[in-house]
């Protein structure tokens, strides 16, 4: 592919739209940062153009507001800036990271918690971007191209009846790596992904995910654990809808689970920061949003659990396990 530029160095639009074709139906990263590098042009048309071609893509999403902020960025950045300042603000509020070398918010037990070596071919394989909430990652019965690893944000992971009754299997957090299973089989999504809440995500494209799968041990062995964590939360999740058969317990269970993660409370109270509606914590437990609003005041009533704006306060642990046995 012959790059046509204007005797200023400036390319030209003709060969920025090839560059789009080329990175949208065959999906040729080398075109794909052609257009990246064309948004740190000097002209501001080229930047434009540019963006508005980048922002079509469908793997990202990315807004065209936030493309463009991140070629003015780049412009004023300056060069002895460039290999530091690689997180910047997005419309949605939340730090965007381009490079999983210089991450700022990985943790030990993530996806992407590999050796400089691994994150290399992490980064080479990786299409980074912002979404909004209520976004759409991948929906029930769509091939799988890629996986997603979370960065940032929360993922409610759902399936839909025919009548349009949605039942949510779980919240995947930070560091989780989403579609792996539907891409290493080859098959469809069995499930939906939908961002809640402003998140940052790492689209890895199939064939390089699979060819680094395969030319490195320590990417097959993180794949292997995030593939055994999926299927030990996909018994759980069965666990709880069908052993457990009143919504109270229910209910329990799901409050209980919030505390997995959390360090051993220095009190007899656990207060947890919950971002879920009571329509969403009814679409986790299979029941009504009014019948979730009834249980929560019973409980209050019987001093199980206090409710401070957004805040969750397990006041009896031990009473809510015997509730959700």
């Amino acid at each position: 592919m012959q790059n046509t530029r204007a005797h200023s160095g400036i390319p030209d639009p003709a060969y920025l739209y090839a560059c789009s074709l080329r990175w949208h139906e065959e999906r040729e990263a080398s075109a794909g940062w052609e257009l990246v590098h064309a948004l740190s042009s000097a002209d501001p048309r080229t930047c434009s153009i540019a963006a508005a071609l980048l922002a079509k893509t469908e793997d990202t999403r990315i807004p065209v507001r936030a493309v463009r902020e991140a070629g003015r960025m780049q412009n004023i950045s300056g060069n002895e800036e460039k290999t530091d300042k690689l997180t910047m603000k997005t419309p949605h509020g939340t730090a965007f990271t381009e490079s999983c070398n210089r991450c700022t918010v990985q943790k030990d037990g993530w996806f992407c918690g590999l050796s400089p070596e691994g994150l290399k071919l992490l980064d080479a394989a990786s299409h980074p971007s912002t979404y909004p909430g209520s976004a759409l990652l991948f929906v029930e019965g769509q091939m799988a191209r890629g996986a997603f690893v979370l960065c940032t944000g929360r993922v409610k992971l759902l399936t839909t009846s025919r009548e349009g009754k949605v039942l949510i299997f779980r919240i995947a957090g930070p560091g989780e790596v989403l579609g792996l299973s539907a891409v290493l089989s080859g098959q469809t999504h069995e499930i939906s992904a939908e961002t809640s809440g402003a998140c940052q995500v790492n689209f890895l494209d199939r064939q390089a995910l699979l060819a680094a799968i395969e030319s490195s041990p320590e990417f097959g062995l993180h794949a292997s654990l995030a593939l055994s964590r999926e299927f030990q939360a996909a018994y759980r999740d069965i666990h709880a809808l069908v052993l457990v058969r009143s919504s109270a317990g229910k209910l329990a269970r799901l409050l209980l689970s919030w505390t997995r993660s959390r360090d051993k409370p220095e009190g007899p109270e656990i207060r947890i920061s919950s971002t879920l509606t009571h329509e969403e914590m009814a679409q986790m437990i299979g029941s009504s949003r009014e019948t979730v609003t009834r249980l929560l005041g019973a409980l209050k009533k019987k001093d199980l659990i206090r409710l401070e704006g957004s805040t969750l306060v397990i006041r009896n642990r031990v009473a809510l396990e015997a509730l959700a046995a």
